[in-house]
């Protein structure tokens, strides 16, 4: 499975403590490899760490070892989560998403209770 980027190969990195900051992710993934890019999702509000980010190697390699080596692992007090971040299906295939009789159900499958009454 392909997972390139434009320039290189980006992993997500998600569970982040919300007071993780760029130095800290570069001080992790710097041991994988040249961090070429690093994006934090911040909160406009907070300016806290939303929970995850992206990361860019130059190599496949690099982005392999980094996955391989922090998926799973305890970074700041939280387990965190690491993978490719764009994958390439194969031509043709689909991606997730519901299809057929069941399509939409979703959130309303199993519920309890009536649902509001529709507007008109």
């Amino acid at each position: 499975m392909d997972t390139t980027a434009v320039e290189g190969w980006i992993i997500i990195v998600t569970n982040l403590n919300e007071e993780t900051t760029e130095e800290d992710l570069q001080d992790l993934f710097g041991d994988y490899g040249e961090v070429k890019n690093l994006s934090m999702a911040l909160n406009r509000r907070t300016g806290y760490v939303m929970g995850y980010a992206l990361i860019e190697f130059p190599e496949k390699e690099q982005a392999e070892k980094a996955i391989k080596g922090t998926d799973g692992t305890t970074f700041l007090e939280q387990t965190i989560k690491t993978d490719f971040a764009f994958a390439k299906t194969p031509s043709g295939a689909r991606r997730g998403g519901a299809s057929g009789a069941g399509a939409g159900a979703g959130r309303r499958a199993g519920r309890d209770r009536e649902s509001s009454p529709s507007r008109r």
